[in-house]
This record gives structure tokens, C-alpha cells and sequence, in this order.
């Protein structure tokens, strides 16, 4: 077993976004490839903004791409006395202090702060007054180092460096008693033993106010690598305007949940020219060296090319597991529970060539569940005609003779009836292909009738054949 260890802490003021998947992924590759330990914390102190509905969607979505967490949920709210007794030590070395500044006047020197162009940062006045026992709202405030500069060897981008003096004492405990985040995700990182943070570089400014928490509480300082930002086509950060960003929109969507990991691990990090990963391959093959400094941009349209080729390419066992909800959804005239593993597995063998999501795969099953053929517009008119009839109905009779309706025998009959009226392939294929489904594009015709069997098969052939007798 390794010593690395590592966390994903998201805070549930909302859905799980693919931002924050792609944080939790790149630390659970790391995870797994040096067979460490993933923690899922949730940093769930912001009580105006958390809910436990975020929680819960959290959770789901990351079962739903599959980054099984080695230990936790643990939840800030349920270790604050673990935080008191930090902050309290901390104070008990001189190394924070209780400030009784009230927020009128915070806010009044920050404006007037900002009046003369300087950084509108705490000013320190209570640092040296020596409070020790506050008997109104006080708080909490941390000693920052004034002089000197703290140096990040970045994971990712290498040496960072920040001046001190740029610093500002922070409050670590709130006056009614609540850590801040800065302060929480110290003590919960130094006590849960995390050797690598890897997050976004959105956090980068907090690393070196969090560095000299860990110091003063006598704790090692974990390694930091910074991810950049994911950002949109016109190089915003993405947002809701970009398209859906919860992980659970695209769960809904169709997308399949390797698909997802596979291009959010290429968002920002590169193996050579390989474009798709199994999730093995991942684990294998994941590297911090390889992930690049800059931001990378989400395009749709390239996740939706690397879900198309997991559906083409991924076990059938697994899409036809995964498909059968979005069949009850589409509506397509039976339950999916009805249909057997080995015929799912036959309908996603013969639509996954043309199918960029499941729900793309839902629809196009249609034809092959329904009661009734429903003709796309035009396509009984142009194909189901008197001059087919014939043909049509010498095809009927040789299916229903056939002792094995398989795709061997059905291309047989089928070869036998165009040798004897004179007819090429597609003269008679396109209109058996509308008498069958309704449309005029589908999978292979033989894989079509194997699909719908051969009862149904007769049975939509005839009702073509009377559709085409009474077009004349």
C-alpha cells in the first residue's frame, strides 16, 4: 500500500459540475495508479449555501462515473469541534488572536481602503492589543508571516512564489463559532494525512495563506499541484451559457460514464496522440507530468466523437445494460425489463454503428419494439408500390417456409426472389426496409428481421404488401 494520499472536497452549493469530476478524477488516477488512498470530503460549512440535496447529487454523480472513494463521506459539520480545538491552539501559541472589529467597520476601512488605491486588507489593528477573553462578537484571526516569501514547488506549474508582506491575517474561527474555509481544509488535510492536493488553479492565491497553518500547528505541508481551468469556446470559464455542466445532465443525455472520464482526463493532460482510454488505460498511463499549465477548452462536439466511439467499441453487455432505461424513457412500446440480455445485446450490436448517445440508440430501436410501423414522411409512397407487390409477396411466402430464420437462410430466400423477378438488390431491399421499420436508413436488413423475429417479420411484410396493393 502507498503513501499517497488524497481527497476531493467539494463544497454542495450545487450539482457536481465537470470541473470539479476532473479534479476528483485526476486525484483518484493518482490514487489508483500508486494504490493509495482517495478521501471524499464534504466541505459543507457554508450554511447559507449547502444543502443536503447537493450532497446527494454529489454522491450520486460520482457513483455514476465510477471514482469509488476509499474513505469518507466525512462532512466538515459533523468535525467542528475538532476545529475549535485547532484555533484554540493555535492561540494558546500566540499564534492567532481575537479581533473585535465589527463588520461596519471592516467595511468602512475597506472602502476607504480602496478610496487610496491600496489592497483592501485586514490592517492588523487588533493584532497587538492582546484580547484574551472577548466578551462580545469577537473572532478569531490568524498571525500570517509579515516578512519573507512562501514558495510553492507547484506539481504543475512549477515554483510559485509569494511575498508575504501581500498577506493579511485571516479569520480562521467566526465569531458565531464556524471555522472559515481556509482554516477547516488545513486541519482536515493536516489530520487525515493528505500528501498531494491537487486542485484547481482557482485555488492557487489560498496556497500560500494555508502553507503557514500547517507550520504553526507543527503539521506537514502536503505537495500542491494546481490544475488549470476549463474553460469554454470563447475562453469564459464554463458556465451554464456553455451548455449542461452537471454530471448528472449528461448521465440524462446519454453519454456513458467511461466516455465521460476519458475525455474530462484528456481535458488538460495528454498521452501522446491517444485519444481514447479505457479506464484501465487511464490508470496506467496517468501522469501530473503531463498535465498542462495552460487551460483547456471543453467542446461538445469532441465529447460527443469520444462517447460515439465508447458505444461502437465498448463491451455490448454493458451498453445493453446501460440502454435499457433510456428505451422506458423513449417510450417504444414495451419495457425493457421484458427483453431478454441476448436480444439487447443483438440491438445494440446492430445500432451502435450509427449511435453518438444512448438516448441516439433509444430512438433508433424504435422500430424494432413498436406495435405499429410508423412510416417516415413520404417512404410508404415512394417504395410501397403496386409494381413491389409481387416480389413483396414471393418474399413473404419464402420466409414463411424457411425452417431456420436465421441471416444465412434469409439472405438465401432473398437472393432467390430478386434471381427470379430480375431485380438488383436495392430495387427489392429499400422497400422491404419501409414495410419493416418505416424508415429508409437502418442497420443491415437481415440483422433488421433477426431483430424483430420472425413472426413480426411476416407480419409487417404483409401489411406492406396490403399498403402497396391498395396504392394502386
Amino acid at each position: 500500500m502507498s503513501d499517497v494520499r488524497v481527497r476531493f472536497a467539494p463544497s454542495p452549493t450545487g450539482y457536481l459540475h465537470v470541473g470539479g469530476v476532473r479534479t476528483a478524477l485526476f486525484n483518484w488516477l493518482l490514487a489508483r495508479q500508486q494504490k493509495g488512498t482517495f478521501i471524499l470530503r464534504i466541505e459543507d460549512t457554508d450554511q447559507s449555501r449547502s444543502t443536503e440535496e447537493a450532497i446527494d447529487a454529489i454522491l450520486e454523480g460520482m457513483r455514476w462515473v465510477g471514482l469509488d472513494w476509499d474513505e469518507g463521506p466525512f462532512r466538515q459539520t459533523e468535525r467542528m469541534d475538532l476545529y475549535r480545538q485547532h484555533a484554540m491552539t493555535l492561540l494558546d501559541h500566540k499564534q492567532a488572536y481575537w479581533c473585535v472589529c465589527t463588520a461596519e467597520e471592516l467595511e468602512a476601512r475597506r472602502k476607504e481602503a480602496q478610496a487610496k488605491g491600496l489592497s483592501p486588507t485586514y490592517d492588523g489593528r487588533c493584532r497587538a492589543r492582546g484580547i484574551m477573553n472577548p466578551t462580545g462578537d469577537a473572532a478569531l484571526r490568524f498571525k500570517a508571516p509579515q516578512e519573507g516569501q512562501t514558495v510553492i514547488e507547484d506539481l504543475i506549474k512549477g515554483e510559485v512564489t509569494f511575498d508575504n508582506s501581500v498577506l493579511d491575517d485571516l479569520i480562521i474561527l467566526r465569531s458565531n463559532g464556524y471555522p472559515t474555509y481556509n482554516f477547516s481544509v488545513v486541519v482536515d488535510d493536516a489530520l487525515m494525512g493528505i500528501t498531494h492536493v491537487i486542485r484547481g488553479d482557482d485555488h492557487l492565491t489560498n496556497t500560500p495563506r494555508q502553507i503557514p497553518m500547517f507550520r504553526a500547528l507543527g503539521y506537514p505541508v502536503p505537495r500542491f499541484g494546481h490544475l488549470p481551468m476549463i474553460m469554454g469556446a470563447d475562453k469564459a470559464r464554463l458556465s451554464k451559457r456553455h451548455g449542461a455542466t452537471s454530471i448528472l445532465a449528461y448521465r440524462d443525455m446519454g453519454y456513458l460514464p467511461e466516455a465521460m472520464l476519458n475525455y474530462l482526463a484528456r481535458l488538460g493532460w495528454s498521452h501522446g496522440d491517444e485519444e481514447i482510454f479505457t479506464v484501465p488505460d487511464l490508470i496506467k498511463k496517468f501522469s501530473l507530468d503531463q498535465v498542462q499549465k495552460s487551460s483547456a477548452v471543453f467542446n461538445p462536439d469532441k465529447l460527443l466523437w469520444v462517447n460515439a466511439q465508447h458505444i461502437q467499441h465498448g463491451d455490448p453487455k454493458r451498453v445493453s445494460r446501460l440502454l435499457r432505461p433510456f428505451l422506458d424513457q423513449a417510450g417504444v412500446g414495451t419495457t425493457a425489463k421484458a427483453l431478454s440480455d441476448d436480444w439487447m445485446v443483438k440491438l445494440v450490436l446492430a445500432l451502435r454503428e450509427r449511435a453518438k448517445t444512448l438516448a441516439d440508440m433509444a430512438a433508433a430501436a424504435a422500430p424494432y419494439l413498436a406495435e405499429e410501423v410508423t412510416f417516415e414522411p413520404g417512404a410508404a409512397e415512394k417504395f410501397l408500390t403496386p409494381a413491389i407487390v409481387t416480389a413483396l409477396t414471393k418474399l413473404a411466402d419464402r420466409f414463411a417456409a424457411l425452417s431456420e430464420f436465421s441471416h444465412a437462410s434469409l439472405e438465401q430466400a432473398f437472393k432467390h426472389v430478386l434471381d427470379e423477378e430480375g431485380l438488383k438488390m436495392g430495387q427489392l431491399a429499400q422497400p422491404v426496409r419501409v414495410a419493416l421499420t418505416g424508415r429508409t436508413a437502418t442497420p443491415g436488413l437481415f440483422e433488421v428481421m433477426e431483430l424483430l423475429g420472425r413472426e413480426r417479420t411476416l407480419a409487417r411484410l404483409r401489411q406492406g404488401i396490403e399498403r402497396a396493393k391498395a396504392a394502386g
